[in-house]
């Protein structure tokens, strides 16, 4: 590693195609795309680490570096977030890869510094978030992905189904019971070390990863850890018109940092 090399670096994926919500990170909230709310959201928080983006699109990028940005063009065919970043890492080459998505305008200082120290732990390769239970309703929503960990804090299983299923209450949370730590909902922000993140791009996509669209599983189904941290900030990206439009209504009620706990943006149905 020379010295100009980052130990650290965050890398942000980012693409136009989304079906529920067609090119929304160009789309402009109070006259700046989501995917500049993201960067200066992340330049702000977290300025202590350098910070680049992984795009597979000219407009993106002429949006990006337009801003100041640092921008790697990637092959648009990538099938996930992480095989984006994985091509990017091969010419920044940072040994501890960060990655935040580029539809998260509210992640926080502390959730990033939380994976940086998650993914410095000598027997960890990859490392996610996740925070508990917010809502009952949040079990049953397949937009809403559920985690599973043992007792050392590594991720048994990735769902969009109710897991665990509260067998006693007919699968909603059983009062009786403390679920703190049991039932958790998983945050988009991931840490890999360069060498794991190079090996995950050279995986075929799993069964189960096809089958639920998570690419966490790939991992996981081929014998691998994934170190899972709690967050108290939850985390709500956008996905929708409805939860831009949202965003905007927060932003004009003193912006996300005034909203509270950072990241609580409502999730219209």
């Amino acid at each position: 590693m020379s010295d100009s090399t980052p130990r650290t670096a965050i890398v942000v994926p980012a693409r136009l195609a989304s079906s529920r919500f067609p090119e929304k990170l160009l789309h402009e909230v109070r006259g700046k795309p989501i995917v500049l709310w993201t960067a200066d959201r992340v330049r702000s928080e977290a300025p202590e680490f350098p910070l680049w983006f992984a795009v597979g699109d000219e407009r993106l990028r002429a949006v990006l570096e337009g801003a100041g940005y640092r921008t790697i063009m990637t092959d648009p065919a990538h099938a996930c977030g992480t095989d984006r970043i994985a091509e990017a890492n091969r010419t920044i080459c940072a040994e501890f890869v960060i990655n935040v998505q580029a539809d998260e305008p509210l992640v926080t200082g502390e959730q990033i510094r939380q994976l940086d120290r998650l993914i410095r732990h000598a027997d960890t390769v990859m490392a996610t978030l996740t925070t508990p239970l917010a809502d009952a309703a949040q079990l049953a929503d397949p937009n809403v992905v559920k985690c599973v960990c043992d007792e050392a804090g590594r991720a048994l299983y990735f769902s969009r189904a109710p897991i665990p299923y509260f067998r006693d209450t007919a699968g909603a949370p059983d009062p009786a019971l403390s679920t703190e730590g049991v039932v958790l909902t998983h945050l988009g922000l991931y840490a890999y070390r360069r060498g794991f993140l190079e090996a995950f791009s050279h995986m075929p996509p799993g069964r189960l990863e096809g089958i639920e669209k998570l690419e966490m599983l790939r991992a996981l189904e081929r014998g691998h850890d994934i170190t899972v941290g709690i967050s108290r900030d939850a985390l709500i990206g956008i996905d929708t018109r409805a939860q831009a439009d949202a965003f905007e209504a927060a932003i004009g009620k003193g912006g996300p940092d005034r909203m509270g706990a950072p990241g609580r943006l409502a999730n219209p149905a």
